[in-house]
C-alpha cells in the first residue's frame, strides 16, 4: 500500500500534470495572449501557485477565492474579479487589496466599482461582460450566452444605452459556454465573441484595452482519458482577431483566455476505500467511503442524473468489464448518494483502495461536503513522484456577535 493510499479517501494532485496541461493549452492559444486560471475549478494553493509560476493570472469570483489566489502568490494586479451579485464590501476590500480589474454585468456594477475606486483611491477598471443576442452553437456543455442569464449585460442593452456603460470601461468579457467538444466549436465560440466585441466597441466609440474571450476548453471528468490537443486553434483565432482588431498583435487590445478544467482536470485522482460489499435483490452493492459529499454532488453543475464515474483498481488505466451491473454508492444516509447503478467493476474487497481519475477540476469543492458532516478527504500534492504536501479542509462554524433585544 502506498503512502497516498493510507490517506484514503484522498484527492491527489500531480503538479507535473498541471504543468503539462498548461504547456498543452498555451501551445494552442494565439500569441500574444494572456491566460487566466479560473480558481473555482480547484482552489488548492499548490495548484494555484504552480500555475502562477508559469505566468497564469487568476480569475476569481469570491473573497475566498481572492484570498486563496493572493496566498498562493498571485499578485493582486494579476487578478480579474468576476461574477454577478458582488457585495459592496467585497468589491471595496478587493480594491484595497490591490485588485484593479473587475468584470461587471450592468451599469450598477460599473457604479459599484467606481465607488470602491474612489474610496480606496485606486484606478480600478472594468470589463463589461456581454450576453450576446444569440448563442454561437457548436456543442458547448453549458450555455452561458444567448439566453436569459444572470451573467452579463445583453448586447441589445449596451446598444440601446451606450452612455450607461462607458464609466471605467476598459474592455469586454465574453464567455459563451463551457467544456466545448472540439476545435470547430471553440473557433465558433471565439469568433462569435470577437464579432460581438467589434460591434459593441463601435457602438461605444472606444476600442477595448482588454478582450477576454473566455474559455470552454474540454477535459475528461471522472472518466479515463486524456486532454485533447488543438494544434490549429491559435492560427484560426488569430485570423479572426486580425480582421476585427488589427492592433491586437501589438497588445491593443490585450487578448485573454480563461481555463479551469483543462488546466487541472487530469492532475487529480480521488482515492477511495471500499467500506462494504454485499448483494441485494440479486445485485452486487459496493459501498465506498466517499459519495456525493466528496465528488459530483453539486446539481448546479448538471451532474444529475448520477455521475457514473470510472472507478479503477490498481494501476488500471480504464474500467474493467464486470459480469454483472454493480450498484456503486457512498456512505451517506440517503438513497441519493449513488454514483452509478450499473458500474463496470471487477470483484473488490472491503478495505481495498480504488481510484477515480481526472477529478482535479470541480472535485472536492464542487461537492456537498457539509451534508451529513462526514470528515473531509485528505488532499495530497505530489511532484516528481514524491508527496510534497498533505492537508485537509475543515468546516468551521462561527457565531456572529449577538445583539441584545
Amino acid at each position: 500500500m502506498s503512502f497516498t493510499d493510507t490517506h484514503a479517501p484522498a484527492y491527489v494532485y500531480d503538479l507535473d500534470e498541471v504543468r503539462r496541461a498548461h504547456d498543452l493549452l498555451r501551445s494552442a492559444l494565439p500569441e500574444p495572449s494572456t491566460l487566466f486560471y479560473s480558481v473555482k475549478a480547484n482552489p488548492h494553493p499548490a495548484v494555484i501557485g504552480a500555475l502562477a509560476a508559469l505566468g497564469c493570472r487568476a480569475e476569481v469570483s469570491s473573497s475566498g477565492e481572492l484570498s486563496a489566489a493572493l496566498a498562493a502568490g498571485v499578485p493582486a494586479s494579476d487578478v480579474l474579479y468576476t461574477g454577478p451579485g458582488k457585495r459592496d464590501a467585497e468589491v471595496l476590500d478587493a480594491a484595497r487589496l490591490g485588485v484593479r480589474w473587475f468584470s461587471v454585468d450592468s451599469p450598477a456594477g460599473l457604479g459599484q466599482v467606481a465607488r470602491a475606486a474612489g474610496e480606496s483611491d485606486v484606478d480600478a477598471r472594468c470589463l463589461v461582460r456581454v450576453n450576446a443576442e444569440t448563442a454561437p452553437g457548436g456543442g458547448q456543455g453549458l450555455a452561458m450566452t444567448g439566453v436569459t442569464s444572470a451573467f452579463g449585460a445583453d448586447a441589445a442593452w449596451v446598444t440601446a444605452d451606450p452612455g450607461a456603460f462607458r464609466d471605467r470601461f476598459a474592455g469586454f468579457h465574453l464567455y459563451a459556454g463551457s467544456n466545448l467538444t472540439d476545435a470547430d466549436a471553440l473557433v465558433a465560440q471565439f469568433g462569435h465573441a470577437i464579432a460581438t466585441a467589434r460591434t459593441l466597441a463601435d457602438v461605444l466609440g472606444a476600442d477595448p484595452e482588454v478582450l477576454d474571450l473566455g474559455g470552454g476548453f474540454p477535459a475528461p471528468f471522472a472518466k479515463a482519458g486524456d486532454l485533447v490537443p488543438f494544434p490549429d486553434l491559435g492560427g484560426r483565432v488569430a485570423d479572426l482577431l486580425d480582421a476585427a482588431f488589427p492592433g491586437w498583435r501589438s497588445g491593443t487590445p490585450e487578448v485573454a483566455f480563461e481555463s479551469g478544467r483543462y488546466l487541472t482536470s487530469t492532475c487529480g485522482s480521488l482515492l477511495v476505500r471500499v467500506a462494504d460489499v454485499k448483494h441485494s435483490h440479486g445485485q452486487r452493492v459496493v459501498v465506498l467511503e466517499s459519495g456525493i459529499n466528496h465528488l459530483g454532488g453539486m446539481s448546479g453543475l448538471r451532474r444529475l442524473p448520477p455521475l457514473v464515474p470510472d472507478v479503477l483498481t490498481g494501476d488500471a488505466r480504464g474500467p474493467a468489464e464486470s459480469t454483472d451491473p454493480v450498484l456503486l454508492v457512498g456512505p451517506l444516509c440517503t438513497p441519493l448518494d449513488t454514483w452509478a447503478r450499473g458500474a463496470r467493476l471487477p470483484e473488490v474487497a472491503r478495505g481495498q483502495v480504488l481510484r477515480v481519475p481526472n477529478v482535479g477540476a470541480y472535485g472536492l469543492t464542487a461537492s456537498v461536503v457539509a451534508f451529513l458532516s462526514h470528515p473531509m478527504p485528505s488532499e495530497v500534492v505530489v511532484e516528481d513522484g514524491r508527496v510534497v504536501d498533505v492537508s485537509r479542509l475543515e468546516l468551521v462554524r462561527t457565531h456572529p456577535a449577538r445583539t441584545a433585544i
